[in-house]
């Protein structure tokens, strides 16, 4: 039975302010068995934000050596080695890292995995160098935990059983344990800041602190490595919910020899790997970044939720976060997922893919929409509402039914749901993908349209037409109001160019008479520096949402309004690098690494992000033109360990902050939806048509001679203000009604019953004829409650 031993406890408590670690990872790392539930990651050559024992659940800051001779120098390895980090093998996410001394007298060699079955990570390390220098060296390792998602409130022991001495740390019913092949010469646990390792060395070569324990802080533990009997050993960091079980995991992983880890390591990985498509060709680098984009989706999925997968393991910026921010990336994002899963689809593999939606269909609300984040047990962590989030898991739904990968499950319930929250609660999101402004977004009125196309499929599919026509005539409705609600005819960023798209129509979603019209609004632009403009024009703030209108198959490449925004888009959002071209998220962006190169707290600069090129590239397909210098730029924007960034640096290089022109910044790195992006554009490559394209939405919209649609869709939540001769106004609601209503002044009353629907919507149609002058005027009997709506309502009629 293992013993803690409590005394003497560690002065300095509590410890400085906890933060987090730096976002910009050089690797991210995992066993591909389910069994084997720890992630790891490293920047700079050493390992941080170690999550166990579920995806989204950081417990360790980090992790690294102290090298000392005791008398003239002391180095760290993140700050002192130059390391470089590399893969292992061909196919697996463990890594090589190699660390040199400034004066090159010495190298550390480290291999990093985890255990293949077990919560453990394992580091097979070995000294190198002058041996009358190695003689001199004491190597000391450093563990920040951060259990419980968070620095402060942690515990941390020294803690023996027979014939082993190791130190343990546990908050909030998790436990870790730290031990190597090697003896421990000299442990303590202190108290960061003040009494922890690298305190104490850096004073005076020497470990002066032997503490047993350092309590209810943010702690640091420190042992010294026996060297005495070799250069060469293996770290080993368990993880349990119990003390006994985390040493229990820490030994019994240690037991085994490192070489028969990494062997069994490697093997679950290659059989992982082995059916992706050959898409290595249509890349410009071997294969690299595609073969590593594949590992790296699959390692982000949870292992306790299968087909949970989150957006990235990293909190962007961390370095300046605390346990007052408990999100990172490290959260499950619907539009992220559905973009992860759908790229891993296109290599092959829809397994991930049919996993994914299940989840999805677990974790959707009861009125059928889906948080705008969530932890993976499904408890939201944000509270937005995004339309685009609720049309993607339809839209992944279809394309598995159209390749057969459904196999027994029924997505039907949950389209039908989601179908229903989009009618709902549309056609204005409250939030657009940026997530930041409620409005008519072209990015989110594509994916709505597509989806529901797609939800009406499915209807179609299973005979009930009465469903089917009643989302398709909504759809409709949508699509011939996109350039109405998202084009300004006032364009003012290019000389000449006075008609394109618009990045948000913006709308007061609490207001049912919110005007549609875009002309002669403000968009109010969030994260900008204190003191700086935050309201510009519309036609100001543009985006490249309007290219989703082509992916799915709504609008056609090439046309002169789709040329001229791209025109717009590239003269004020494109950086061209050495590598290629990027672009920016829309203008005035305030999320992004400050000038100077300080982190996003609340407010930046917006910098470009690699995975707008990839859709650039999509674009570029779809209009007849050559893709491959998007994938190749792609490829050059990600770093050595092909892992592409959500943002690069667009300024000269400021090396202390490891900023480089054209590298990753301190956002999130990687990005999954970033690597789904390029997958995706490899397979379309391969395909020659957008791989996202859905043909029903392509056949729908883009067939020769297809006449626009006239309805116009009312509802107490959105009132149609207007409307034309020719038009059908379509007065809806979830209520059953009769509509007494006059189109002349109430000289001739109509009542007209609602017509049900099985999704559970009531409406009338009214046609507005050419005789028809006067406005619409109507209100509502609730028939199941018998009682009038108690106000009239009125449509004037445009001229």
């Amino acid at each position: 039975m293992a013993r803690i031993q409590t005394s003497p406890v560690a002065t300095g408590a509590p410890g400085i302010p906890p933060r987090w670690t730096r976002s910009a990872k050089d690797a991210v790392c995992t066993a591909y068995s389910s069994s084997s539930r720890l992630w790891f990651t490293t920047s700079a050559g050493v390992l941080n934000e170690i999550y166990f024992p579920t995806i989204d659940q950081p417990q360790v800051r980090d992790l690294q050596f102290l090298i000392t001779d005791g008398e003239t120098f002391f180095h760290e390895e993140r700050r002192d080695l130059d390391s470089t980090t590399e893969y292992i093998g061909d196919t697996g996410l463990g890594v090589k890292i190699v660390g040199h001394a400034p004066d090159g007298r010495y190298h550390l060699f480290k291999e990093v995995i985890t255990d293949p079955h077990q919560p453990t990570l394992l580091i097979n390390a070995r000294l190198e160098g002058d041996p009358e220098l190695l003689k001199k060296l004491h190597l000391y390792v450093l563990l920040a935990p951060h259990l419980g998602v968070g620095g402060w409130g942690n515990n941390g022991y020294l803690t023996r059983i027979v014939g082993h001495e190791f130190l343990t740390a546990n908050k909030d019913g998790v436990w870790l344990a730290l031990g190597t092949t090697a003896p421990f010469l000299r442990t303590s646990c202190g108290y960061v800041g003040n009494t922890d390792g690298w305190q104490d060395l850096h004073a005076n070569f020497k470990m002066d602190y032997q503490f047993a324990a350092a309590l209810d802080g943010n702690i640091a533990l420190t042992a010294e490595i026996d060297l005495r009997k070799g250069y060469a050993f293996t770290l080993g960091l368990g993880f349990g919910r119990e003390l006994n079980r985390a040493v229990t995991t820490l030994y019994q992983s240690l037991a085994d020899p490192f070489p028969e880890h990494r062997a069994r390591f490697l093997e679950q990985w290659e059989r992982a790997c082995r059916h992706f498509a050959p898409l290595e060709k249509f890349s410009g680098d071997d294969g690299k970044l595609y073969r590593r984009s594949c590992q790296l989706l699959l390692a982000h999925e949870d292992k306790t939720y299968p087909g949970a997968l989150i957006a990235s393991l990293s909190i962007p910026w961390g370095e300046a976060k605390s346990d007052d921010d408990l999100g990172g990336y490290h959260l499950v994002w619907t539009r992220d997922m559905v973009n992860s899963v759908t790229g891993l689809a296109a290599t092959g593999d829809v397994s991930t893919a049919l996993r994914a939606l299940i989840y999805l269909a677990c974790a959707q609300r009861p009125d059928g929409g889906f948080p705008q984040n969530f932890w993976i047990d499904g408890k939201p962590y944000w509270n937005g509402v995004q339309l685009d989030e609720v049309s993607f898991p339809i839209m992944l739904a279809w394309r598995m039914h159209r390749q057969g990968a459904l196999k027994d499950f029924d997505p039907y319930p949950m389209v039908l749901r989601a179908a229903h929250f989009l009618v709902d609660n549309g056609p204005p999101t409250p939030q657009e993908r940026w997530e930041e402004n409620a409005g008519y977004s072209p990015s989110t009125l594509a994916a709505n349209v597509a989806g529901l196309v797609c939800a009406a499929c499915f209807a179609r599919d299973r005979g009930d037409l009465v469903t089917a026509q009643f989302l398709e005539e909504y759809a409709d409705f949508l699509e011939a109001n996109i350039e109405k609600w998202t084009v300004t005819n006032n364009g003012f960023l290019v000389p000449g160019i006075k008609r394109h798209y618009v990045r948000i129509n913006p709308i007061d979603i609490a207001d049912p008479d919110a005007a549609d019209s875009i002309e002669g609004k403000r968009v109010f632009i969030h994260n900008r520096a204190p003191g700086a403009q935050a309201e510009f024009p519309v036609a100001e703030i543009v985006d490249g949402g309007f290219l989703e209108l082509v992916r799915y198959g709504i609008r056609k490449a090439g046309d002169s309004l789709m040329e001229d925004s791209l025109r717009v888009i590239d003269a004020v959002l494109k950086t061209d690098f050495p590598a290629g071209p990027c672009w920016r998220r829309y203008t005035h962006d305030g999320y992004g690494q400050r000038d100077g190169g300080g982190p996003f707290l609340g407010w930046g600069r917006g910098r470009p992000w690699p995975l707008l090129t990839g859709e650039r590239g999509h674009y570029e397909l779809a209009a007849g033109r050559d893709p491959t210098s998007y994938m190749r730029a792609m490829e050059q924007f990600a770093n050595s360990t092909q892992l592409l960034p959500e943002q690069i640096w667009d300024q000269p290089d400021v090396s202390r902050r490891l900023l480089k022109y054209g590298g990753q910044t301190g956002s999130a790195t990687p990005l999954m939806w970033a690597h789904a992006e390029y997958i995706k554009l490899l397979r379309s490559a391969s395909d020659g048509r957008v791989f996202d394209t859905i043909d029903e939405v392509r056949d729908r919209y883009l067939k020769p001679g297809r006449k626009p649609s006239h309805l116009r869709v009312w509802k107490r939540e959105r009132r149609v203000n207007s409307v034309s001769v020719g038009d059908r106004l379509r007065i809806q609601a979830t209520e059953p009604f009769t509509l007494h209503w006059s189109n002349d002044e109430w000289q001739q009353v109509n009542d007209t019953a609602s017509i049900s629907t099985p999704l559970g919507f009531e409406y009338v149609d009214i046609e507005v004829g050419a005789n028809v002058q006067a406005p619409i005027r109507f209100t509502f009997n609730w028939r199941e409650t018998r009682q009038w709506e108690g106000r009239d309502y009125a449509v004037a009629i445009e001229k």
